[in-house]
This record gives structure tokens, C-alpha cells and sequence, in this order.
């Protein structure tokens, strides 16, 4: 059993170095102020931080990706919440076509799904390309299978439908089974397909250069026109906006904990 468990403890140790020596190499990257002939930066610097923070492009960048992550998952969690309760615990037959239906987007590869969206919505009276609003609704679908999956396991966990019973059967209305007994209990699960998506949507770049590109600048696109000036620029922003999605998954957790 110890024998077990000790190769347990390596494979997950081998695991988690293997994840964080890109991470720690992009870190000494953005710190190294001259790093040619040695296995570590000869010199340290801050200066493409310094850099960083004073280009007004670089938060305008952030600001727009946070609004459209903001907007798409709140769209989401609201539309997608109540949907999948009402098909698990008053529709259930209908659960299978749900399910296909969130899956949808693992079939589709982003520029086939971007191409379409641009030629849908380049004219006509839903003229929406190149706006920001065309990038939300395909972050709406392209996290619907992180979403659904979270919420729906959740509704399963705590049995749903037994709840809802159980809470009629005491006088409860529909709407405050769901809103007292249920989402309360699903909370959890909520706030970890929200997290999920928040860490995926930070890093798509697909849907965003080929939908909006240089119009509407987002974090992906301007770290990706940092890499043709500047590789220790770059890492700067990859470390940036990691320790943004760190402090992001801090403040979820936290609400986690507190519903708890």
C-alpha cells in the first residue's frame, strides 16, 4: 500500500513540474535582462515590466478581455442555470437532446465555427462582425460544454428532482424550490464551470483574431503582436495575465468556501 502510494506521490510530482517549467521559464524570461550563452539570465531586469505597465494599449487590452469574459459568462450562468433545471427535473426526455446540443461545439473547429459566424453576420440586418458582440455569442456556445457539464453533474449530486419534490411537498413554489433549495446547493458546481470557463476563454485566440482582429483588441490578440517586437515583452503580458486569472480563481474559491 505504501509502495502505491509513493508512486502515486511521483507521478502527480512529475506531473506538476512538468506543468510549471514552461511557467517558471517564461517567468526568468520576463525578468532576464541578458541571457544569450548561459543555462540562467546573466543579468535581472524589470524593465519590460516597466514597459508593460506604461503602454495604455496593454490595459485597454485587459479591460476589453475581462468585459467580454464578464458578459459571456454571466449570459451564460443566467440562460444556462435555469435551462438545465427545468429539462432535468420537469422535461427529462428531453435531456438527451440538451446534451447533444451543448456538445455541439466539440465538433466544430474554431475557424470553421469563425468563417461561418463572419459570413452569417458580415451583412444584412444583423451586421454584427467585427464587433464585440459577435465574440460573445461565440463564447457563449464554444463554454457550453464546460457549462453544461458542471451544472448538470451538480443537479445529479444533490438529486434535484427529489429536492424539488420534497420542497413542493412543504409549500414551496417552483420558483422558490429553485431559487432556495436548489441553487443554493448547486452553487458549487456553478462556480467551477464559471472558473473553468473564465481559464479557457482567457486563453482562446482562435474567434478572437479572425472575428474581431485589431478592431476591437483584446489580450490574446495584442500579446500576439508582442511576439513579433519583443519575446521578453511577451512573457511580461503571459505572466500578467496569469497572475490575473490566479487572483480571478482566488475570489471564486473564496466564494466557494463561503457557501460552505
Amino acid at each position: 500500500m505504501k509502495s502505491s502510494m509513493t508512486i502515486h506521490r511521483w507521478i502527480v510530482g512529475i506531473m506538476i513540474i512538468y506543468l510549471l517549467v514552461p511557467l517558471f521559464a517564461t517567468l526568468l524570461f520576463s525578468l532576464a535582462g541578458k541571457w544569450d550563452h548561459t543555462i540562467l539570465p546573466e543579468t535581472f531586469t524589470l524593465k519590460w515590466y516597466s514597459e508593460l505597465f506604461q503602454d495604455e494599449r496593454f490595459f485597454l487590452a485587459l479591460k476589453r478581455t475581462l468585459f467580454l469574459i464578464a458578459v459571456s459568462v454571466g449570459i451564460s450562468v443566467v440562460l444556462m442555470v435555469p435551462t438545465i433545471f427545468i429539462v432535468t427535473v420537469y422535461f427529462s426526455k428531453c435531456e438527451r437532446l440538451l446534451q447533444g446540443i451543448a456538445m455541439l461545439p466539440y465538433g466544430i473547429p474554431p475557424i470553421v465555427g469563425a468563417v461561418g459566424l463572419i459570413k452569417l453576420y458580415s451583412s444584412g440586418p444583423v451586421a454584427i462582425s467585427g464587433t464585440p458582440w459577435i465574440l460573445i455569442g461565440a463564447y457563449f456556445v464554444i463554454m457550453m460544454p464546460l457549462m453544461y457539464q458542471g451544472i448538470r453533474n451538480s443537479m445529479r449530486t444533490v438529486n434535484a428532482t427529489e429536492l424539488v419534490h420534497a420542497a413542493e411537498l412543504l409549500g414551496a413554489t417552483k420558483l422558490q424550490a429553485f431559487s432556495k433549495v436548489i441553487l443554493p446547493n448547486t452553487m458549487s458546481g456553478i462556480l467551477v464551470s464559471t472558473l473553468l470557463s473564465i481559464a479557457m476563454l482567457f486563453g482562446e485566440f482562435a474567434f478572437a483574431n479572425l472575428l474581431v482582429g485589431g478592431r476591437y483588441e483584446t489580450i490574446q490578440i495584442y500579446l500576439y503582436q508582442q511576439l513579433n517586437q519583443s519575446g521578453h515583452l511577451a512573457s511580461a503580458v503571459v505572466i500578467t495575465y496569469y497572475c490575473c486569472i490566479l487572483l480571478i480563481t482566488w475570489a471564486i474559491l473564496q466564494m466557494k468556501k463561503k457557501q460552505h
